[in-house]
Formats: C-alpha cells, sequence, structure tokens
C-alpha cells in the first residue's frame, strides 16, 4: 500500500480496511488480520495500526473480542453507513475538483452520466 503525504496514515489504513470490507475482501464477522501482521504487510509502526484499528472499533464497524481479536460487525445498519458515507466522501473529493474547473453542478451531472455510460461493458476501475 501506497500512502498520500498529505492525509494520516491512521486515516488511509481505516480507509483501506473499509474498502476490504465494502468490496467483501473482509465479510461481516470476519477476523481483522492481527496488529503484528497489519504492520508487517502494510509496512507501518505497530502504533499506528493501533490507533486505526481503535478508531473503528469506537465506530462500530470493528468489534474486538478479548483473548481472539478483533472482527467486522454483523450488523448490517453499521456497515451501510459506513459504505455511505466512503460514497459521499468520495462524491464530496469529485465535486470540489470539479467545482474547482468552474463546471456548474449540471454540467457535472451530465459530465459523470456520459463517463458512467463509456464504462458500461468496458473494464471496472479501481
Amino acid at each position: 500500500m501506497e500512502f498520500d503525504a498529505k492525509t494520516p496514515i491512521y486515516y488511509q489504513i481505516e480507509q483501506y480496511i473499509n474498502r476490504e470490507i465494502i468490496i467483501g475482501h473482509l465479510r461481516p464477522g470476519a477476523q481483522v488480520p492481527a496488529v503484528r501482521q497489519l504492520a508487517i504487510t502494510l509496512t507501518v509502526n505497530v502504533n499506528t495500526i493501533q490507533r486505526a484499528l481503535a478508531n473503528l472499533i469506537g465506530a462500530g464497524i470493528l468489534v474486538p473480542e478479548r483473548g481472539k481479536g478483533n472482527f467486522v460487525t454483523t450488523d448490517q445498519k453499521v456497515l451501510g453507513k459506513m459504505k455511505q458515507s466512503m460514497i459521499e466522501g468520495e462524491f464530496k473529493a469529485l465535486y470540489d475538483h470539479l467545482a474547482a474547473l468552474e463546471l456548474s453542478p449540471e454540467e457535472m451531472t451530465t459530465a459523470f452520466a456520459q463517463y458512467v455510460q463509456t464504462q458500461q461493458g468496458g473494464e471496472r476501475h479501481e
């Protein structure tokens, strides 16, 4: 994983785990890799991983089980809210970039609809 120097690493790790949940690599009820394993895999400090996991636990996305580790919540309401929050964050960033290009909301909507249309049947970009 490559990190953006402008965004705190712990936050990027939170977003990474959220994406893994949304795309199904980490399913509801699945155990999240251990802190040390995540630190090795992502090549970051253990404390950074612990901070990211603590935030995800605080948000209810991960559920700790003493002596067993951390697990993805099975609460679909929490997972749906997390997914919606991520979608809104992506749209906000896109909107801000397009607004900086002085596109009107109508132009943005039209351009996005055209882009989606051209992507149907094509490769999926991630």
